[in-house]
């Protein structure tokens, strides 16, 4: 379970003073499918990034099964994001000079894990490509770097997988398959969370809530 209370984010872009997020409450429950629509600059990837811990709150907070992000300690917090978030980003970040095998692997590195290959191949096999694993990204459809980047967001076991936009750069075909994928993982227990400006995704997701001028409409 997430949960956010009286979420408020606030910063200054010049002489002005942005209020991104006023007074959030949020509870996601666990193996969840939750899609975030609403206009650009309502607030949805300052919210996204607040729940992977990528940012803090100007005031509020967020709870990880009771336990307040705000309590913990740099270190456990960067534990906390680096075993228990999975984060899959529009623009993919795929690091060009590596094979897929190895853009998925990538966060083992930083979590001081060997690659297991056997994992690394279960997980090209759930998105799809299993036979593209010796290819470089620019071998890749825009689809299959998204699938690319969906399975390194999984490789350390995350139990929640937020997604900032997985279709926003794809066309139909790949835009549900990358759906089915998410849904997939939801259905298995994985908390997901997707901001979407497609409404018939967002339709089709568990549950859906608009951000407008940074508040939530269900």
């Amino acid at each position: 379970m997430i949960e956010l209370k009286q979420i408020e984010k606030n910063y200054r872009r010049g002489a002005e003073e942005v209020h991104a997020l006023r007074g959030v409450d949020l509870s996601i429950a666990a193996g969840e499918l939750l899609a975030i629509t609403g206009p650009s600059g309502a607030g949805k990837t300052t919210l996204l990034h607040i729940l992977g811990c990528l940012d803090q709150p100007s005031k509020g907070e967020v709870l990880f099964d009771g336990v307040k992000a705000s309590s913990l300690a740099e270190n456990k917090l960067v534990k906390l994001r680096r075993e228990k978030i999975g984060f899959v980003f529009q623009q993919f970040y795929l690091i060009p000079r590596l094979s897929v095998f190895d853009n998925i692997a990538l966060p083992l590195l930083f979590s001081k894990k060997s690659a297991d290959r056997n994992k690394i191949l279960e997980l090209a096999a759930l998105v799809g490509l299993e036979h593209r694993l010796d290819h470089s990204p620019a071998q890749l459809s825009g689809g299959e770097m998204q699938r690319t980047a969906i399975a390194r967001g999984l490789v350390n076991g995350p139990e929640i997988l937020l997604a900032d936009e997985p279709t926003g750069n794809l066309d139909t075909e790949n835009s549900e398959k990358i759906y089915k994928i998410l849904r997939s993982l939801s259905e298995n227990g994985l908390t997901t969370v997707m901001i979407t400006h497609n409404p018939e995704l967002a339709a089709r997701a568990e549950r859906a809530i608009q951000i407008r001028d940074g508040l939530i409409h269900s």
